[in-house]
């Protein structure tokens, strides 16, 4: 699958890590709770080590050099890298930065975990900013992979009728959450537009020139 961002993919990593601090610092919930939280972060460290080292372009070479692989005989092969460095250039540190700063301002307990519980939120709000440079930059994408960044976008969409119900049924709401949950879905306001008009249409991705 190419046009994936590996940093998005390690943004997400850090999300995951520092949210799920609680199984380490926090009380034992359930091993339902455990075990998801363990596959999350696992998973996602997991998808890091296929895009930088399995299908990265070096170890595909030295694979094709010690025959271990037969070479491509369609421009499309599925061995290709996954991610392009030279595209991927977007400066995550103007993401951290800011998303670090907010937890310490914004946050429901000046604590270790809860501090990066809230960084993890509002990293996770931007984590998907890598991902759509890129689209941006090459102004196409593969159908795979927009079907991969509109899942991602989809899941933190789908929390807020989640939230409507909670804030009726419950009349508890989460300001933290619900406020990166809305810029989170804002930003895929117009990626979605061209996803449900020309990608479920059988059409290819292509952002207007």
């Amino acid at each position: 699958m190419l046009g994936i961002s590996f940093k998005t993919q390690a943004l997400y990593v850090v999300v995951f890590i520092t949210r799920y601090l609680d199984l380490f610092f926090g009380e034992y919930v359930s091993l339902y709770n455990t075990t998801m939280k363990l596959f999350f972060i696992g998973s996602s460290c997991y998808i890091l080590y296929l895009m930088k080292f399995r299908f990265s372009p070096l170890v595909m070479a030295l694979k094709f050099l010690l025959r271990r692989v037969p070479p491509p005989s369609h421009p499309r092969s599925s061995i290709r890298p996954t991610h392009d460095p030279s595209i991927d250039t977007f400066r995550i540190e103007f993401l951290l930065g800011p998303s670090f700063l907010l937890s310490l301002l914004f946050n429901y307990k000046f604590s270790f975990v809860e501090v990066l519980w809230s960084f993890s939120i509002f990293l996770e709000s931007v984590a998907i900013l890598p991902q759509l440079f890129m689209l941006q930059r090459t102004g196409e994408a593969e159908t795979i992979t927009t079907h991969y960044v509109a899942a991602l976008g989809a899941y933190r969409a789908l929390y807020i009728p989640n939230w409507i119900y909670r804030y009726f049924s419950e009349g508890t709401v989460d300001p933290i959450a619900v406020i990166a949950g809305l810029v989170q879905t804002g930003l895929y306001l117009d990626f979605f537009y061209i996803y449900f008009t020309k990608v479920l249409h059988g059409q290819k991705f292509e952002l207007p020139a």
